[in-house]
């Protein structure tokens, strides 16, 4: 397998399922801004001129949802997935997608706003707006872990999305003060060696 990769991105997510799973893969890393990811050579394996990449043989896929639940399906061997039949299930599917559905929106607002725009294009009202949003959906993420270790059972893919995003939620500055169970995953995700090595990944 092949990962179309950049630093800081959701791609860290493919890179660590991989890690986690101990598949074999090639990267092939970009930088944000890079413009090798608008030539013509990218944009005909990725239209949108982004990262995540998978290809696996005739196979090319560039959500990392998308991604995380084909390598989990074709490659996992009943690793990182509750049993359909298991109670854990629904709850594995609720926060596999409830990465992108609920903390990537606001973080988005809050990367374009305070990072990609040139300060005179900046809406402080729309960082204020997707802030407060941003809490209440870590808030959601703190009550489903309360008593667990992990989102759904066992470490899962539901954690690889989700705690991916708790991670960067983090990172630009989301304050999990009073959010304890959020605050000790993210600890305890990115303790783990499969993730440190995606956070490395260049």
């Amino acid at each position: 397998m092949k990962i179309y990769h950049a630093p800081n991105t959701r791609s860290v997510r493919i890179v660590w399922l991989l890690e986690e799973l101990g598949l074999p893969h090639e990267i092939e890393s970009f930088r944000l801004g890079d413009a090798r990811m608008r030539s013509p050579e990218y944009l005909a394996i990725n239209p949108m001129g982004r990262v995540p990449t998978l290809e696996d043989g005739a196979v090319r896929l560039s959500e990392s949802g998308a991604i995380v639940e084909y390598v989990l399906a074709r490659h996992g061997k009943g690793r990182l997935v509750p049993s359909v039949s298991s109670p854990e299930f629904p709850r594995y599917l609720q926060w596999l997608h409830y990465a992108e559905g609920m903390i990537m929106p606001p973080v988005n607002i809050i990367v374009v706003e305070t990072i990609l725009l040139p300060k005179e294009r900046r809406n402080q009202i729309n960082v204020d707006r997707a802030v407060k949003l941003l809490s209440r959906m870590l808030a959601a993420v703190d009550a489903g872990l309360e008593g667990r270790e992990f989102l759904a059972g066992e470490f899962s893919g539901a954690d690889i999305m989700t705690g991916h995003a708790c991670t960067v939620a983090q990172r630009l500055g989301a304050d999990v003060s009073d959010k304890p169970n959020v605050a000790a995953y993210i600890a305890r995700l990115n303790a783990r060696p499969a993730m440190q090595r995606a956070w490395a990944a260049t």
